[in-house]
């Protein structure tokens, strides 16, 4: 619902979205608003006053004729005009009536403190639902329930009853939107610790109206925020994440997140090792990563991530040049970045000339620089050892580590801001068992400072995957169109057609999907031992059979499958031998014969596979292990659709990846082939999304022709054409 609201001098303004009247008001309303400060419904008031809000306050209580010296007034009704935002701290069986008199009034939008709703469980749920229904019927946009509010520091709105709003909220440009209270609370006031400055704290807590993602895509927006930061415990939306990746790279404002549940076995019963692999934290980390998302483990990492990111500086490439006072803790770091995918270089030889011109002769100047501690009795060795270092080409962000030196706070200092005045590199400072004196000054000097080798080295990864991420999110923009294009071909291909749930049979597979540019092995249906032997003097050499059954959907596990018959006898032999062994492994299913397939030649066994996530639609997974895939566990996940280009990224996560490349004589294998199938495969899952539930080609075998799938298990649900 849009909001109209009159200047001071009567003059019409624009109407205002119902997100900017909520966090951006110009006016406030406080249902429920309390004269004791120290109470929930008492707080708001009390920050709103303190942290000097400009806007209009109508405490609203029946109780109190003025709160604070502000006239109270006795319903939203009584109201002199209608507020932009209301905030409501009543108790749950009073709010939904609330929220019918605030729409009734004509406010736009919401936060509801109370809860007693869906946290409570089923009951709670349908009391939200109806919360909800209420809400939209009414054009109330609302945050919550069961939230603690949110800040707004630019504009001093505390619409809020949060402990971080007691401190000092001086804004900064870092957004932070959290699904949790008390534990988005304590990471604000690390954050506070560490001086970056909160721009906009909010919570969201049950999102029964507007979502995370929803929030951060509006406060991203504000040219003030710099770093978008987010802690999540659970997904509700999938395709609004998705939005506010793309819209954080267009704006090339990086977005880190912190979920949690990160081991969570969330595995549904599947007919295909897709389903069963598809763990949830595993395709929510992929899509995060696909689209650009800078991931932390826990709290402190975000921290540090958001303090390099808050920083100017963009690496313009992946080289970390090291400099430091102990030889092992630059060999500690560079391990760590090759870990990470970071490269620590070999320096340039006019590099290595000048640091030899400044280096002590029992120092090291390769990369890690081991300066040693000579540089307390000759300052300039530090400052031109780590200009030296920085200026290299192969260098883009740098690392100095260090340790005590409490004795020489003043001149490191000096030292660092003057080589920060002589760079315009980015670089981290990695000072163990600083005084607290010199983290306070270099940090109010606008460096970035840690106390650990590690932490600075993934502190300096995100910069560079962020770097990364702007130069593949605008590959990506420039794909999109495409992309949408070549999957409504698809679809279009498919309307009219009607479609049966369950396992689909393997030569209408195969055919769909060799149609769709999916290279397949061929293969005949037959259904006694003489078609058997005639479709084997049709492939002319040797062929597998295979059990075909819905009901068996993992053939092998039955013995279901015969290689390299090459023989009438064989072949008739192993038709009877296959239908024997169904028989009696599975009495129940339905057996529709023997699937006959030339043998196909490969040195590597990929699996691909496609399922239906819950969150993010169609997901397209490539592994390597074929049989075993399950054990080894090296697969990784993408969102469908995408370009061959992701599919090359795809690849270059494999753990194993390097088997890609040809090893013990064995010939590289033709990637560009291979992303061309999964990107090919993933445009025809987007299409397929109607009714395409699972989808397993396990084996692909790889060979000197490129890639081709040899067995295929797909499965339809629920929905038909139409």
């Amino acid at each position: 619902m849009m909001n109209t609201t009159q200047s001071l001098a009567g003059t019409a303004e624009p109407a205002r979205s119902a997100l900017d009247c909520l966090l951006r008001p110009r006016s406030i309303a406080i249902v429920g608003a309390s004269p004791q400060f120290a109470k929930v419904n008492g707080r708001p008031l009390k920050h709103l006053i303190e942290k000097g809000y400009t806007g209009r306050i109508y405490p609203v209580n029946p109780k109190y004729p003025e709160i604070a010296g502000l006239a109270c007034y006795p319903d939203v009704v009584a109201l002199p005009e209608a507020p932009d935002l209301a905030i409501v701290a009543l108790p749950a069986r009073d709010v939904e009536a609330c929220i019918a008199a605030l729409g009734r009034r004509g406010v736009a939008a919401a936060v509801i403190f109370s809860s007693g709703f869906g946290e409570m469980g089923a009951e709670g749920k349908q009391i939200e639902q109806s919360l909800r229904a209420c809400a939209d019927a009414h054009g109330v946009l609302i945050c919550g329930p069961n939230c603690l509010g949110f800040v707004n520091a630019f504009d001093n709105v505390y619409a809020t009853f949060s402990q971080y709003a007691d401190g000092d909220t001086g804004a900064g440009p870092v957004a932070f939107v959290t699904q949790s209270g008390a534990f988005g609370t304590a990471i604000a006031a690390l954050v506070r610790q560490r001086g970056l400055g909160l721009g906009y704290f909010i919570n969201t807590g049950n999102e029964a109206g507007v979502t995370f993602s929803d929030l951060m895509l509006a406060v991203i927006e504000d040219p003030r925020i710099r770093v978008a930061a987010g802690y999540m415990e659970g997904m509700r939306d999938g395709p609004g994440l998705v939005r506010l990746a793309q819209r954080c790279a267009e704006l090339g404002k990086p977005l880190v997140l912190t979920k949690v549940g990160r081991m969570a076995a969330g595995v549904r019963a599947a007919a295909s090792h897709t389903g069963s692999l598809a763990v949830e934290d595993d395709v929510f980390d992929a899509v995060l990563r696909q689209h650009g998302v800078l991931r932390a483990r826990n709290e402190e990492q975000m921290l540090d991530m958001l303090e390099a990111l808050c920083s100017d500086r963009v690496p313009q490439g992946g080289g970390l040049g090291i400099v430091t006072q102990s030889g092992g803790a630059g060999v500690m770091m560079a391990d760590r970045a090759e870990e990470l995918g970071l490269e620590v270089p070999p320096l340039a030889p006019q590099t290595q000339v000048a640091l030899a011109k400044v280096m002590p002769a029992f120092g090291a100047a390769g990369n890690p620089v081991d300066v040693t501690g000579q540089f307390v009795a000759n300052p300039d060795l530090l400052l031109e050892s780590v200009v030296t270092l920085l200026a290299d080409p192969q260098v883009h962000v740098g690392i100095v580590w260090l340790q005590l030196m409490a004795a020489h706070v003043d001149l490191l200092v000096r030292i660092f801001c003057q080589i920060r005045d002589r760079t315009d590199k980015p670089f981290i400072i990695c000072w163990v068992a600083a005084p607290p004196e010199a983290v306070r000054r270099l940090r109010a000097e606008g460096m970035v400072v840690f106390g650990a080798g590690e932490r600075a080295v993934e502190a300096a990864a995100a910069l560079v995957r962020h770097r990364q991420t702007l130069r593949v999110a605008a590959e990506q923009r420039a794909e999109r169109a495409a992309l949408a294009a070549a999957v409504e071909r698809v679809a279009a291909e498919t309307r009219g057609n009607s479609f049966c749930d369950g396992v689909q049979s393997t030569v209408q597979a195969t055919g769909w999907l060799h149609a769709a540019g999916v290279p397949m092995a061929p293969v005949t249906l037959v259904r006694h031992g003489d078609e058997a032997v005639a479709a084997w003097r049709t492939a002319g050499g040797p062929v597998v059979l295979k059990i075909e059954s819905p009901d068996i959907t993992h053939k092998t596990e039955i013995g279901g499958v015969l290689l390299k018959l090459n023989d009438e006898a064989a072949v008739r032999q192993g038709f009877a031998t296959l239908m024997q062994r169904a028989a009696v492994a599975r009495p129940e299913a339905q057996l529709d014969g023997v699937i006959v397939q030339p043998m196909a030649a490969g040195q590597l066994e990929l699996v691909i596979g496609v399922q239906r996530d819950p969150g993010f639609g169609m997901v397209l997974m490539v592994g390597l292990g074929g049989v075993l895939v399950e054990v080894l566990k090296d697969v990784v996940f993408r969102q469908a659709p995408f370009s061959e280009a992701e599919g090359l990224r795809m690849l270059d996560e494999l753990r194993m990846r390097a088997l890609l490349d040809g090893v013990r004589g064995q010939p590289a294998v033709d990637r560009g082939a291979l992303a061309a199938l999964l990107s090919r495969l993933s445009v025809w899952a987007a299409a397929m999304a109607p009714w395409l539930d699972e989808l397993d080609l396990n084996p692909v075998l790889v060979g000197p022709t490129g890639p081709v799938g040899v067995d295929c298990v797909m499965v339809f649900r629920g929905q038909k054409a139409g």
